[in-house]
């Protein structure tokens, strides 16, 4: 089953975090990943357009049909953070998916090995709280330069993904 994540964040947090296998488009990174949930294998298909601004007018066409967000920002850069907002509103507004309220967005607090964490601006705390405020998303720390918890995550992004699609499809 094939399951449309789109991933969003400032740009420089996300792009060629996640995977080597990026291929550039115009506009977007994408990439497909494998997951094993429950004995069923889904292919997430995974688009990354990292802030490029430049190509807002693409959001409509990139979000559209999105199963699950996934909302990026950097533990050591406190403006990364203070845009998921923008973020999060702004997928909403351009995938206008037919149930917002509970449409399913996963959170990950990258770069957790850079200086041994004595870099960090966002403590883990404010980002918790920041997940409680918007209906509990689930919220991942990550280094995807090290590999670290970046599994986990994309375990939880597929099945915040399958939550969002009709029994029939599965």
């Amino acid at each position: 089953m094939l399951l449309k994540v789109i991933i969003l964040g400032d740009s420089g947090y996300v792009n060629n975090k996640f995977s080597n296998q990026y291929k550039a488009t115009i506009g977007a990174d994408f990439l497909t990943k494998e997951v094993k949930i429950d004995d069923r294998l889904f292919t997430l298909q995974i688009w990354d357009t990292a802030g490029q601004e430049r190509f807002q007018s693409l959001g409509v066409a990139f979000y559209r049909g999105a199963d699950c967000c996934v909302l990026v920002y950097d533990v050591n850069v406190t403006k990364s953070f203070e845009k998921l907002n923008n973020w999060r509103e702004e997928f909403l507004i351009q995938a206008s998916p037919s149930d917002p309220e509970n449409f399913p967005f996963v959170l990950l607090g990258n770069k957790i090995d850079v200086d041994g964490g004595n870099s960090r601006t966002v403590s883990e705390k404010k980002a918790k709280a920041w997940c409680a405020s918007k209906g509990n998303i689930p919220y991942f720390e990550t280094s995807a330069k090290e590999g670290f918890n970046v599994e986990a995550a994309f375990e939880c992004i597929a099945r915040n993904a399958i939550k969002n699609e009709p029994e029939e499809d599965m």
